[in-house]
């Protein structure tokens, strides 16, 4: 088949969140398409029934929906959605404050991230030129479109929805009048003033001082009530806010948040329980934890949260399951020594277990983990106490990943993610998740949202490689190749390393469609999960703490020198890239070796120094390095800048305008120092990016634009002319 064009991306769905209704019979989910004449990635939310008798149904088509909520009786759907306001909002004589300070009404402030504008306002970005994320309510049972429930000045956050239907809970943006005065002035280009120590945050821009506050609204009269003493906090609430949980079975509503002293120097997230009536709150954690995703158990009788170390980001984070009267919690996943994945809940499965997704040396896979006790033996380190956690669902393989998931009723939904078979929502009973590996797949697939990309070009397929480092340690890659690729009977090709960001992250088979955008053009695609990726255990991630670009650097290279044993590398045509901390790498390891013919490093940081302090990531390095003025040795030698005089190889960089995880400007300084050395090199600035490329003409040019390097250094290629 032909080459995989860049513009075909244009063409690709990605599913995203999925939610089960509480009788299991249907799944909505969310799924992010390209319009071309806006050049956006608007999502859109479907309905499907669980046993795929019919073809999923189009809600709406709205940018930035997502959180996608069942009410408890499933007749409705709730969902957070950036579009116009409500007719009904908007018809009728304005009875209400002329100022817009009616207390009444949900109309006066706030606003996630998986890191987009659309997913609210935090400071300077957010989206402020067009709808904010509201609570949108579509009846089910009688159809129609849906009503906007929500009318924040600043958006909402996230919600969920009470026991009784009648209710939801929000976390909203609320300034004062102080802070709306200058928030009108900052939409004006007026002057930035801050006194924050977390004074940036990547896709929120310029942090304010406006705190977020949970409101109790009602779903039919809009009426909103603030609890005034359930509010967010801390460097994280920028970007995952509370995020609250309403008890199914009373007033209690869990949310996470720091209300410590310096909430800007701290990860520290401590799980919270507020009564809706009263507004008491009362913390149930002891700053321990970087807490996140609160979930109830369906009786109402404990909390599961998703807990990392806050100091240490490197440790594989647990399951812990609370006892909100007592406060008494332990980490069901003690001893499991996995990491969840970033899609991996936890979610109640009944009152004695959970689900959850777990990183599994390179491979996502579901874990059940036992949460009838709450014996604090073995807690945290695993010594002791009886085992809480069994791996499940043996019928996947490990070619495949899973992603976003969702448990209700008797029905499993799943995103299955295959390189060649796409990325789909599939569903299942619960009790298939004792599926051995011989027996029959009971996932029923029910959406085919990439079947013409699938059908009009080949996709790759993946396998996993194992070899040893320098210093004897075995480590994982995975090589993606294009069909007429045989690894038992291979001849030399081309080879793009590609590493991962993070660095706390790990590669896995899975629907790419920039590895067959390389694929299709004869590359293999290396994938190293380095040592510092998760899913391998504490001690392998571990070892990267403190020494950026030490032992991955080894790893990264032994894996290419595997590959030329293999015979599947042709050493003339080697070539390293990656995204992120992927970009740190690469550039680190141009100063270490002159095999690749050509790099490309996006959205990294060269110089540590000179980075702390404009990114958003001051606490993370203080962890991992000490402060620059105390430990400059440190920062120093995880620097590519420091030993820039001994980069030879062509790179081209690229940046974001307003990434504030890597700013622009570290790519500036590197790019800089290599034309001085007379070192070929091309800057490529998205204006208006964060650490990620949003818009799909962005994300078109940036294969083109790498695709036109990689062929200008390649000897093996003669379809781009040297420019």
């Amino acid at each position: 088949m032909d080459e995989v064009p860049a513009e075909a991306f244009y063409d690709l769905t990605a599913p995203s969140g999925v939610a089960v209704s509480p009788d299991g019979d249907r799944v909505a989910f969310t799924a992010s398409e390209s319009d071309p004449e806006e050049d956006e990635r608007p999502s859109s939310v479907f309905t499907v029934p669980a046993d795929g008798s019919r073809d999923p149904h189009r809600l709406t088509r709205a940018s930035g929906a997502w959180n996608v909520e069942w009410s408890p009786d499933g007749g409705r759907l709730g969902v957070l959605m950036a579009r116009e306001t409500d007719t009904e909002l908007r018809v009728g004589r304005d009875e209400g404050d002329e100022d817009g300070d009616d207390d009444g009404a949900d109309g006066d402030s706030e606003a996630d991230s998986e890191g987009d504008d659309e997913d609210g306002t935090e400071g300077e970005s957010g989206g402020d030129e067009g709808p904010k994320p509201q609570v949108w309510v579509y009846d089910l049972e009688r159809g129609g479109d849906a009503r906007q429930v929500t009318d924040r000045d600043e958006g909402v956050r996230g919600f969920d929805w009470g026991p009784d239907g009648e209710r939801v809970v929000t976390a909203a943006r609320d300034p004062t009048d102080e802070e709306r005065e200058y928030l009108d002035q900052r939409r004006e280009d007026g002057p930035i003033e801050t006194e924050r120590l977390q004074h940036k945050f990547d896709s929120e821009g310029w942090l304010d001082t406006v705190t977020t506050y949970l409101f109790v609204v009602d779903v039919e009269s809009r009426d909103s009530e603030r609890l005034d003493d359930a509010y967010g906090g801390g460097i994280l609430d920028a970007a995952a806010g509370p995020q609250p949980a309403w008890n199914p079975a009373d007033d209690r509503i869990a949310f996470v948040a720091y209300h410590g002293e310096d909430p800007d120097d701290t990860y520290v997230r401590d799980v919270h329980v507020v009564d809706a009536e009263s507004g008491d709150v009362e913390r149930l954690t002891d700053g321990d934890h970087t807490a996140a995703a609160p979930t109830w158990s369906p009786d109402g009788e404990r909390l599961a949260v998703r807990a990392g170390r806050p100091d240490n980001w490197y440790v594989p984070s647990d399951v812990r399951v609370i006892d909100p009267e007592t406060g008494e919690g332990a980490a069901v996943t003690a001893g499991l020594d996995r990491t969840l994945s970033f899609f991996g809940g936890p979610t109640w499965l009944d009152g004695e277990s959970l689900l959850a997704g777990i990183g599994d040396e390179g491979w996502t896979r579901f874990v059940r983990l036992d949460a009838a006790a709450l014996d604090p033996a073995g807690d945290e380190e695993g010594d002791g106490g009886e085992r809480r956690y069994e791996r499940v669902f043996d019928r996947q393989s490990r070619d495949e990943t899973h992603d976003w998931f969702d448990v209700d009723g008797d029905t499993v939904a799943v995103v299955r993610s295959h390189p060649r078979e796409g990325a789909d929502v599939h569903a299942m009973a619960v009790a298939d998740l004792d599926a051995t590996a011989d027996d029959p797949d009971p996932r029923r697939r029910l959406t085919d949202l990439n079947a013409d990309l699938l059908a009009d070009y080949d996709h790759h397929d993946t396998t996993r490689v194992t070899f040893e480092s320098e210093d004897g340690t075995e480590v994982e890659g995975l090589v993606s190749y294009p069909p007429p690729f045989d690894p038992a009977d291979p001849d030399p090709r081309p080879v793009l390393l590609w590493i991962h960001g993070g660095p706390m992250a790990y590669d896995q088979p899975r629907f790419d469609f920039n590895a067959s955008f390389w694929t299709s053009r004869g590359y293999l695609v290396y994938n190293v999960n380095y040592r510092g990726s998760t899913s391998y255990g504490r001690e392998f991630c571990e070892r990267l703490k403190g020494a950026w670009n030490s032992v991955e650097v080894e790893d990264l290279l032994a894996g290419v020198d595997d590959l030329v044993e293999r015979g599947w590398a042709d050493p003339d045509r080697l070539f390293v890239g990656g995204f992120s901390q992927g970009g740190v790498n690469t550039a680190y390891v141009l100063t270490r070796t002159d095999r690749f013919a050509a790099g490309v490093a996006e959205h990294g940081i060269y110089d540590m120094r000179s980075s702390f302090g404009t990114d958003d990531s001051h606490k993370w390095f203080e962890h991992d390095f000490g402060l620059p003025w105390e430990n400059p040795e440190a920062y120093e030698a995880a620097s590519s800048i420091t030993d820039v005089d001994e980069i030879d190889t062509p790179l081209l960089l690229t940046a974001g305008g307003e990434d504030w995880r890597c700013p622009p400007t570290q790519s500036e300084q590197l790019y800089r120092s290599l034309r001085k050395r007379g070192v070929e090199a091309k800057l490529v600035v998205y204006p208006g990016e964060h650490h990620n490329i949003g818009a799909p003409d962005r994300a078109v040019h940036r294969l083109e634009t790498i695709d036109e390097w990689l062929a200008r250094h390649d000897p093996g290629r003669d379809d781009v002319d040297d420019g």
